[in-house]
């Protein structure tokens, strides 16, 4: 029963409730997110961790005037039931739905669009000096996870907003995961404060005391915090966020409203950086997600009775861990690196069975791409194995310290092409294009299991410098039963000496075949390129293609600048004087499902059926 949410159509109406009835408000928030994400999928465990912290925000802050700028997004369903959308959070990462994660297009409460890890505290400072330099009223409070606080961005922008002279609060928000269990320096360091929290009330007790001493009480507390760093560390035992100029205070209970609401009440009136540190239970309030939050972060429709999801079965991911192993096996120079997705990815196996070769970074890309390097110059053969999505914030680690040395580093870039339900930030549809424009590399795109294994070992052990294997999410599409792979740069599928072609790769070639079958009983004859290997594209299959008259590039990646383009270009220098007509991607792509996606795209066999039988000349 809704019985209290049905009341709440904007964050003014928390106004109206009392303590008791903000927790029952918190239960019935639970219950609609569990029910939403067991139909459609998506973020739980985060989602349901921050339903309190998310109340008492909206609680304590006006929705006029106030910023609240979430790290990642996928933590925010409860943020948009309050926010107006409560009556269509069902329909949230659905094609014409609301999106997963938080997007301005979508609501006036949506501070900035975000999708990607450690943004927050440098948008929501930008948003902050707006405020200032244009004289608009309200605060800006940017809300960051722990797991978030691995990936350098975050310093930079907390290392910047130190120096602030008016309110500026970033929220810590604390529940020791990110996808995978948190690892490195910051995850034992935020345990370490977790476990002292006497020392902080030892630390207000100390200020509390010296402000209420008669005449010498507040100079001597200002003489304090402005003495030398060792004084400072005695009496105040300060954190790493005060010595970049934050006012630390925490870590509190963040289920507690009545306290979180004090809290926030109280760090608004401060006229300086703030950073509260609130502990969390990421999956609180269903069993199955408080005891595996990591299964539960993001996960595909499930029974809420029992917690299961349909057998997920094998997947590229899954075949690459498998194939990284046996390749492992026989080389012990091989290490795998993966920037927090150790399940993602599919390496769970290769870190139990090869712990001392396996490297989880936490959420830096950037550091994985140069660590990599590191590891290549030392004589190993790292595979670092990267959503195509988050390999976008490696791209200047890939030339500066990769590509112009010349290492052995193999980036196994997951999630390639259209992704689906998480729409627009998570979509792989750009690393074809800029991967394409870094000098002696070599990039392969497999469509099928046995191709995911011969391109890894041409990878590993056939190419100079960096290479790179890019696969789609889920499992391989249709396959003609009389096709083989031959492990070349490229293969050919259908009528010899026909004169209209069809130059694609990765899945595409699955609908290009069934585009085929459809053709011919249109009466066209139509023979099939799939490159294996799009950079750098083999000098013959340009030749092979120019023999017809009329060639049709379909592309699962962003036009400008990428494979297609680049093919056409060649083609031109070869002389080439046929039709060629290119489809490939040339915005953002919304949420839907993949198969949607492409749909609207053009790029299903319907689409390539249609293009062809409207622009083809006999």
């Amino acid at each position: 029963m809704d019985n209290l949410l049905n009341t709440i159509n904007s964050p003014e109406d928390l106004q109206k409730l009392s303590l008791d009835e903000l927790y029952e408000l918190c239960d019935e928030i639970r219950e609609k997110i569990i029910k939403t994400v067991s139909n459609n999928g998506g973020h739980l465990a985060s989602n349901l961790g921050v339903v309190e912290l998310t109340v008492a925000l909206h609680r304590v802050f006006s929705s006029k005037d106030d910023k609240i700028v979430w790290d990642v997004g996928h933590q925010a369903y409860t943020h948009k039931i309050l926010t107006g959308r409560r009556d269509s959070i069902a329909t949230i990462r659905t094609k014409d739905g609301l999106s997963g994660y938080p997007n301005r297009m979508e609501s006036e409460y949506d501070a900035f669009n975000v999708g990607h890890s450690s943004t927050s505290i440098s948008a929501a400072f930008g948003i902050a000096n707006a405020k200032l330099l244009s004289g608009e009223p309200g605060h800006v409070i940017s809300l960051i996870g722990d797991g978030a606080l691995t990936g350098g961005l975050a310093y930079e922008g907390l290392n910047n907003a130190g120096r602030f002279k008016k309110n500026f609060i970033v929220i810590l928000n604390d529940n020791k995961m990110s996808i995978s269990r948190n690892v490195g320096s910051m995850a034992r360091y935020l345990a370490h404060i977790r476990t002292k929290p006497g020392y902080f009330k030892a630390k207000g007790n100390i200020e509390s005391a010296l402000n209420r001493l008669p005449h010498v009480g507040k100079p001597l507390h200002h003489f304090l915090s402005k003495s030398k760093a060792a004084l400072k560390q005695i009496l105040y035992n300060s954190t790493i966020f005060e010595d970049m100029g934050f006012y630390y205070y925490g870590p509190f209970d963040g289920h507690d409203l009545g306290k979180l609401i004090d809290v926030l009440e109280n760090a608004k009136n401060i006229n300086h950086p703030v950073l509260l540190h609130v502990l969390t239970c990421k999956g609180k309030g269903y069993p199955f997600a408080e005891q595996n939050p990591g299964a539960f972060h993001g996960i595909s429709s499930f029974d809420i009775k029992t917690g299961k999801t349909a057998p997920a079965g094998e997947n590229f991911s899954s075949v690459f861990g498998n194939n990284l192993c046996a390749l492992a096996n026989k080389d012990e120079r091989i290490c795998a690196i993966t920037a927090a997705m150790q399940m993602g990815t599919g390496l769970v196996g290769f870190a139990k069975q090869f712990p001392g070769r396996f490297f989880d970074v936490g959420i830096a890309e950037e550091h994985a791409v140069t660590f990599a390097g590191g590891l290549a110059a030392g004589g190993m053969l790292p595979v670092c194995a990267i959503y195509s999505t988050f390999l976008q914030r490696g791209y200047d680690q890939i030339i500066h310290d990769a590509a112009i040395q010349r290492v052995k580093v193999t980036f196994a870039i997951d999630r390639a092409g259209v992704v689906g339900d998480d729409g627009e930030t998570h979509q792989g549809i750009f690393d074809a294009a800029f991967l394409n424009t870094v000098p002696n590399i070599t990039v392969y795109s497999p469509a099928f299991y046995d191709e995911l294994y011969t391109s890894f070992q041409k990878a590993l052990y056939e190419c100079e410098g960096v290479s790179a294997v890019r696969y789609p999410r889920g499992k391989p599409m249709f396959k003609p039963f009389d096709f083989v792979s031959t492990g070349k740069a490229y293969d050919t599928y259908g009528q010899n000496g026909a004169d209209l072609v069809i130059v694609t790769y990765g899945r595409l070639f699955s609908f290009a075949c069934k585009a085929l079958s459809s053709l011919r009983e249109s009466g066209i004859s139509v023979r099939i390129i799939k490159l294996n290997r799009i950079t750098p594209v083999d000098t013959d299959v340009v030749a092979e293609a120019a023999a017809a008259g009329n060639i049709f590039f379909f592309e699962e990646g962003i036009q400008q600048g990428g494979i297609g383009e680049h093919f056409s270009f060649l083609l031109a220098q070869s002389g080439y004087r046929g039709e060629f007509r290119l489809r490939a991607i040339t915005n953002f792509v919304p949420h839907a499902t993949m198969l949607q996606s492409l749909s609207s795209l053009g790029l299903d066999d319907k689409g390539m059926v249609n293009m062809i039988l409207t622009e083809y000349k006999k």
